[in-house]
């Protein structure tokens, strides 16, 4: 506009109405603490939801800065304080939602998903799902501190500059759970290259050690992150196959490999790798 620039958004089905208070006390909240998100703008009469085509639609600020594909170990430390910045706000930040995609969903949506469709993806994955469900159920810490997380803080959410944060964004799976679970989350994305073939320690130390450095990462929490970190690429790799079993091909939206999150749940299943991986948290 010839004031700034704007993100309009309109609303798909995949984001309830009804969230949306939510979103927007978190938002708010953040941007008070001094953290980079973006806010919703308000128009002259102080409404800052609209009704477009039918649809909930908000303006939102636009942040600069640019979302990076292959992340260098400088960025991911970045981020990792940032995700920190992000915990430390949120310790006061009362309201909550719960998480739509949590570990009681998981079992649920391969169900959904049906044996058959499932190892069409690749021969034994319900199998796989399954024994994974089985293990994560039986040792999730249900007892850790909660408050609200990003659970979605994938590089393409993250907004940079150089090796510099200047925006997180797309906060729609915004949620109430364990802030260990939002680490995992975030070490998933970007600890390994896009099709989940390769880690990256070098990343991995980085992102790590800059949410240690800045938020510290206790005991309770360290012993919880290999049980979180397989949650996490768990969690991804249903979501992913829900949706390559029910897009059409003729759909615009581009479907995404979930065999790349069953790499990730490999790598976090080896006790030993994840051990050494873990070693630098004091």
């Amino acid at each position: 506009t010839t004031q700034n620039q704007f993100i309009l958004t309109l609303y798909e089905s995949r984001v309830e109405p009804a969230d949306l208070p939510f979103f927007h006390a978190l938002l708010t909240h953040l941007h008070k603490a001094g953290c980079k998100v973006p806010r919703f703008i308000i128009d002259n009469k102080g409404h800052w939801l609209q009704n477009v085509a039918g649809r909930p639609a908000c303006l939102i600020e636009f942040l600069s800065g640019v979302s990076v594909t292959k992340p260098t170990a400088a960025q991911a430390h970045s981020t990792g304080a940032s995700l920190a910045d992000l915990h430390h706000a949120l310790v006061d930040f009362s309201d909550s939602r719960a998480n739509s995609l949590g570990v009681d969903t998981w079992r649920p949506l391969a169900k959904q998903c049906g044996e058959a469709r499932l190892d069409s993806i690749a021969p034994g994955l319900a199998e796989r799902i399954r024994i994974e469900c089985d293990h994560v159920e039986a040792v999730w810490p249900r007892d850790m501190p909660r408050s609200a997380i990003h659970a979605d803080l994938f590089p393409d959410n993250v907004l940079m500059r150089d090796d510099n944060v200047t925006g997180l964004i797309d906060f729609y799976f915004a949620c109430t759970d364990t802030r260990g679970y939002d680490l995992a989350v975030t070490h998933s994305a970007w600890a390994f290259s896009g099709d989940g073939q390769h880690f990256y320690p070098e990343v991995s130390d980085a992102l790590l050690g800059g949410y240690n450095a800045r938020y510290g990462i206790d005991v309770p929490t360290r012993d919880a992150l290999p049980v979180l970190l397989r949650g996490a690429a768990l969690r991804f790799l249903l979501t992913r196959a829900y949706d390559w079993i029910n897009t059409p091909a003729s759909a615009w939206v581009t479907r995404k490999d979930p065999l790349a999150f069953l790499r990730r749940l490999e790598f976090y299943s080896d006790d030993a790798k994840v051990e050494a991986m873990l070693r630098q948290i004091q």
